[in-house]
């Protein structure tokens, strides 16, 4: 019984939109649109009352999955674990390819994001790091190596 026909997105809740989005845009992502959503419809699916959130839709230049990015207006965001790691609970991460690994990692950390460990390379495939984004998002970004 397959009811899935694709996968469409993922959504993260983020303090600053218009920083989130930018991390983001910085890696490559375009933005899709934006827009606000409150009223019935929103309160509804997300069961708060009253909510009203701005959303950040991106895809990735291949147009595949989209990642969304909203930040709730009413009522305000409640803070999640400040850095999570890899074993807690719920989301781990949002992954992408990217070119030139230690470049993205160098032009990151100029910017004040770090690694949540170090630079790992799994049989000659691939390079892989965490980098810790915005509200203390993971991040993985992976390059083929092999």
């Amino acid at each position: 019984m397959a009811h899935v026909r694709r996968f469409d997105h993922v959504g993260i809740t983020v303090a600053d939109l218009a920083s989130a989005t930018a991390f983001f845009v910085r890696l490559g992502l375009e933005v899709e649109g934006t827009g606000t959503v409150a009223g019935e419809f929103v309160e509804t699916v997300c069961g708060i009352p009253g909510a009203h959130c701005e959303i950040a839709m991106l895809r990735p230049p291949d147009g595949g999955s989209r990642l969304e990015l909203s930040s709730f207006v009413v009522p305000d965001h409640v803070a999640g674990s400040p850095a999570p790691m890899a074993n807690e609970l719920g989301l781990r991460n949002v992954s992408f390819e990217v070119g030139d690994l230690a470049a993205v990692v160098d032009e990151l950390a100029g910017e004040g994001y770090g690694l949540v460990g170090g630079i790992g390379e799994y049989e000659g495939s691939v390079r892989m790091a965490y980098v810790r984004g915005p509200d203390g998002i993971v991040v993985s970004l992976f390059e083929q190596i092999g």
